[in-house]
């Protein structure tokens, strides 16, 4: 139920019933010709490892997924580039500065908010921050916790994507 063809009912133009779902990408307003396609958004994850190799993942405060574990980030804005996106959140959520990172790897993930579907591309990065002394929990996130390949908790991990982002991470 939460798929755009369940949700979208009118036309965001013209506000006609006659928007159509065209398959699996797309809509059309036969109305007034307003043709949407379903895109991919755009969302950046930082891998932050402490000084004893083990791997920052901080705990969601809100829904969807409360209570679960996360990676540090969140979606990129409008006219904003993943790395300034990355920075920009590890800022909020964790009051860290990011000195280094580097692209490790993207995968698809399914965000389910507000009983809609949003279709993102989870592009993951390996950060280096600037000391942990500033470091403050804000924003969208209730706590953090440091874990290790033995003993994370893959059962509590918020989305598919970022399990697979930890995987590679940890493979590399």
């Amino acid at each position: 139920m939460t798929q755009p063809q369940n949700v979208f009912k009118y036309c965001p133009r013209c506000g006609s019933k006659h928007f159509n779902f065209e398959g699996s990408r797309s809509f059309l307003c036969s109305d007034c010709g307003f043709h949407y396609f379903i895109n991919s958004s755009a969302a950046v994850a930082g891998l932050i490892e402490n000084e004893k190799g083990e791997l920052l993942l901080t705990v969601r405060a809100f829904n969807p997924n409360k209570g679960m574990l996360d990676l540090p980030g969140g979606f990129v804005d409008p006219m904003e580039s993943a790395e300034a996106a990355l920075k920009r959140e590890i800022k909020e959520e964790l009051n860290l500065e990011v000195t280094e990172m580097q692209y490790l790897t993207s995968f698809p993930n399914e965000y389910v908010f507000s009983n809609f579907s949003v279709y993102t591309t989870d592009i993951a990065f390996i950060c280096k921050v600037k000391g942990w002394n500033n470091m403050h929990i804000q924003d969208d996130i209730s706590d953090i916790v440091f874990v290790t390949k033995q003993n994370i908790d893959w059962n509590n991990i918020s989305a598919g994507s970022i399990k697979r982002i930890i995987e590679a991470f940890w493979n590399l």
